[in-house]
This record gives C-alpha cells, sequence and structure tokens, in this order.
C-alpha cells in the first residue's frame, strides 16, 4: 500500500466530510477510500474514525495523526514545489493585494521599477479594503497595522513609520504655524475619522518619549475616512492633516507639504507584506519583497531627511 495515498484520502474524508464525498474530490471510488483508511489503520494498529450512519468522528489518536498528517503532506508539496521553482526561470504572475492608500503610495510607485528588473514577472494587484482579506488567495497582501499588532498571520515586517503632521506652505503662510500640540486648537484640522466607539480628541504622541502623549480636543474642518482626500485638501491649503512618512515622502521632498508641531506624531504604524505560507515561497514573490522593503525604506528615509530641514 502506498502510505502516501493513504495518509491523503484519510486527510480528505475528514476535510469532506465523509468517504463518498472524499472519493469524488479525488476521483476514485468510495470503496477504495473506505479500503484505504482501513488498511491504514492496521497498519497503525488503532481506530482513527468513529463510523455511524449517520456520521464521522475522529477518534482521540485520530485527532493527534491527522495533525501530524497534515504537517508532513503539507511539507512534502512545499519540498516539491521549492525544488521545481529553482529550475524556473524569474517569471509568471504575482498576485498582490492592497487596500487602496497602499496600493496608491507603495505598490503604484515600484511597478515601473520593477518591470525593468524582472520584465518577465507580472503584476496582478487587486485594490479593495477588506475587514478580514483572503491572504491565502494571493502571493502578498499588504498591510498596514499600529505598532501593537498582534494577529494570526503568517506576515513580514516591511518598515515601521510615524503617521506625522503636515500643512502646505500656502496655509502656513496665511493661519501661521503651530509649534505646539495645544496650538491645533487654533488651527484647521483635517482628521481621518475614528474608528466606531473611539474618542474624538486627538492623541499626540512624542516621537522620542514613547510613553509621553497628550489629547486634543479639535474640532476638525473636515472628517474623512479616506487618507487621499485628506491628503488633497491639506495640499490645497485647507489645513492641518496627518499621514505616515512614506506616504508623505514625495510631497515633502518637493516642498508641497511642510512637517509641523515636530516631534509629535499621530500613530506609530508598520507596514506589513502577509504570505499565504510560512515555508515555501516563490522566488518572484521574494525579489518583490527584497525590491518592496529596499525602495519603501529608502523613500522613509529621504522623507525624513526632508523634514529634518522642515
Amino acid at each position: 500500500m502506498d502510505r502516501l495515498t493513504s495518509m491523503r484520502v484519510f486527510q480528505k474524508v475528514i476535510d469532506e466530510g465523509g468517504f463518498a464525498a472524499a472519493g469524488r474530490v479525488m476521483d476514485i471510488s468510495p470503496a477504495v477510500v473506505t479500503r484505504l483508511v482501513a488498511d491504514l489503520e492496521e497498519h497503525l494498529g488503532t481506530r482513527l474514525l468513529h463510523r455511524t450512519t449517520r456520521r464521522l468522528s475522529l477518534t482521540e489518536a485520530g485527532e493527534i495523526y491527522l495533525q501530524r498528517v497534515r504537517v508532513i503532506l503539507q511539507d512534502l508539496d512545499e519540498a516539491h514545489g521549492l525544488v521545481s521553482s529553482q529550475t524556473k526561470e524569474l517569471a509568471g504572475v504575482l498576485r498582490l493585494l492592497a487596500p487602496p492608500v497602499l496600493a496608491t503610495h507603495v505598490l503604484a510607485p515600484l511597478v515601473s521599477g520593477f518591470r525593468q528588473a524582472f520584465p518577465k514577472i507580472l503584476l496582478d494587484i487587486d485594490v479593495e479594503s477588506h475587514r478580514e482579506p483572503p491572504i491565502e488567495d494571493y502571493d502578498i497582501t499588504l498591510m498596514g497595522a499600529k505598532d501593537t499588532f498582534d494577529a494570526n498571520v503568517i506576515a513580514r515586517k516591511v518598515i515601521s513609520t510615524e503617521a506625522i503632521l503636515l500643512a502646505s506652505p500656502d496655509y502656513l503662510q496665511r493661519r501661521g504655524t503651530p509649534q505646539t500640540p495645544e496650538d491645533l486648537q487654533h488651527h484647521d484640522c483635517l482628521r481621518l475619522k475614528p474608528a466606531a466607539g473611539r474618542s474624538r480628541a486627538w492623541r499626540l504622541l512624542h516621537a522620542d518619549e514613547p510613553d509621553r502623549f497628550v489629547d486634543i480636543d479639535v474640532q476638525p474642518v473636515l472628517w474623512a475616512n479616506h487618507t487621499d482626500t485628506l491628503m488633497r485638501a491639506a495640499l490645497d491649503g485647507a489645513g492641518i492633516t496627518a499621514t505616515t512618512v512614506e506616504l508623505a515622502a514625495p510631497l515633502l521632498n518637493n516642498g508641497d507639504l511642510v512637517r509641523v508641531v515636530s516631534p509629535w506624531i499621530t500613530d506609530r504604524l508598520t507596514l506589513y507584506a502577509a504570505l499565504p505560507s510560512r515555508k515555501f515561497m516563490p522566488q518572484r514573490t521574494q525579489v518583490f519583497l527584497d525590491y518592496l522593503t529596499e525602495q519603501t525604506r529608502l523613500r522613509v528615509v529621504s522623507a525624513m531627511a526632508a523634514c529634518d530641514k522642515c
């Protein structure tokens, strides 16, 4: 008997909820499925399944065995894929998922340079906001999260960043430049809508003293749930807004926006690249991750240098 086949059949019986369903998926008869599972039990010397006329359930031994079987079969499949990928050139389709703000300000600026470096890798980008993104359906899913992020997902940290306060030179010329967090109470503020139930006070954190913060009670002239809307309004001189350093980088570098109330920030955030598998990664995914990390960090360094000149 092929033990691997029996292990795959056993796993499929559990996943599909029955012998007949497993047989349909694997294109073998229910009788063969039953025989393979029975042979596996005989080989192990223990019963893996409780069988009744209405349902199947795992025995205690079956639960333990299934956990190990899943790991073994996944390792085998990934080993095969890894060896196969080494014989292929850097080519194929790379599927990416990102929310709108990250697609516009992080992914889009990378496309031209990456395509020049790896012309045979084709990019397929979906731009959508998900509360729980379908990470398993994509090679890379970009996610922005607070620095306390601890989700049960496989993710690589691309870069940690800060959300800084910004305004256009035109606005600052008309209204003056705020020097302290309290000065914001006398300015036109443009804010991202807080989550339901969250305080509407604007919490500012001191960049150099992690435990130091102040809550400022401001009445924004604009609330929006869209970062680009706030950025556009700030560029047009409507007021002071906040966004992350890497998103603001090109606008700081060319002088369209200026940092204010430094060294106070509104948040600490991390950009993650979530992956469908911890162990196996196609080579095209790896080179894109490397390119994404390198280019994003260069932009942040450049933006921080521009901030220092403000």
